[in-house]
């Protein structure tokens, strides 16, 4: 099952510059992983803020959520998913 992610950081404004450093890099490792197990397929920035969109695909919603949450920035994302089902043009 794929599924379309939308997450904004909400990081608060008293994190320092280090603690931003040791998430981000934290952040694209665990990304790296999921990436390698076929959890995350397609990652996209979104001009001027910080957000990404993501296709993901997982077996199911929960466990779709347990990679999410296993995110380092989890506690500071703001998260909009969207199932998504193959069109009947794709077949």
């Amino acid at each position: 099952m794929e599924f379309l992610v939308r997450s904004e950081n909400r990081l608060p404004t008293e994190t320092t510059t280090q603690q931003r450093e040791e998430l981000r890099a934290a952040e694209r490792a665990r990304a790296m992983e999921l990436r390698a197990a076929g959890t995350l397929k397609r990652l996209w920035r979104v001009p001027g803020r910080n957000a990404t969109v993501g296709l993901y695909e997982a077996t199911d919603p929960a466990e779709l959520h347990d990679a999410l949450m296993s995110l380092p920035m989890a506690p500071w994302l703001d998260v909009t998913v969207e199932a998504l089902a193959q069109h009947p043009q794709e077949r």
